[in-house]
């Protein structure tokens, strides 16, 4: 899986992009290993939330045959133009837009889902922002996860039930504080199997990578 060009971002474009960083590298070395049984899903419809830099979503456009429509969608619209920037210079076929989380998608629309949410443990304020259109200010958005860190994740889970299609992947970066091995608890009670397949010790983080799998046919 190529890791795309990105010396098109500049300083700048950081200022108000999350760049790509460990987190991002991990979640990227674990869809490369799964990489054969991804192409063997063949997924129609693959969804990034919160793309960011566009480097995951790239990545993954330039891996799959072009029967594999791949959307990057963010709040943050600095990072919706930074995704499609990324993805042109990269010579992939990527759509962008602003949304926040699943809310415009059709209902079992989603056959491959990936999030690197904001996961660190914060107060409840640091959340919250002025930054309006611009998200001038407001990139503590693409990390700060509130209480547990779970705080996007949580406003996720009730949708992933209408939006993922029948047999569909989900792969989801977690903190060892968020307690990964908890939320695999949760997804089965949501009609979801799941397993930890990657993990990595960061500085001053330990983060591990959950492979979720839709495992009840949609009636």
């Amino acid at each position: 899986m190529e890791t795309p060009f990105l010396t098109h971002l500049t300083q700048e474009d950081y200022k108000f992009v999350y760049e790509a960083s460990e987190d991002s590298f991990l979640l990227l070395d674990a869809l490369e290993e799964d990489l054969p049984q991804i192409r063997q899903q063949k997924p129609l419809f693959c969804v990034e939330i919160g793309s960011g830099s566009g480097v995951i979503v790239t990545a993954l456009a330039k891996s799959l045959s072009s029967s594999a429509h791949c959307v990057g969608i963010d709040v943050n619209p600095y990072a919706c133009k930074a995704t499609k920037k990324t993805s042109l210079v990269n010579g992939a076929s990527v759509d962008v837009t602003t949304m926040d989380l699943l809310s415009g998608f059709r209902s079992n629309s989603i056959d491959l889902l990936i999030f690197n949410p904001p996961y660190v443990p914060t107060e409840a304020d640091e959340e919250d922002c002025e930054g309006g259109e611009t998200f001038s200010g407001c990139l503590v958005k693409s990390w700060a996860g509130g209480e547990d860190g779970c705080s996007t994740v949580n406003r996720l889970l009730p949708t992933l039930v209408e939006k993922l299609a029948p047999a569909s992947v989900f792969y989801l970066l977690l903190l060892r504080e968020n307690k990964p091995k908890e939320w695999l608890k949760t997804f089965q009670q949501f009609g979801f199997s799941g397993s930890i397949i990657k993990e990595r010790k960061i500085r001053g983080e330990y983060l591990y990578i959950l492979k979720i799998v839709r495992c009840n046919s949609i009636k």
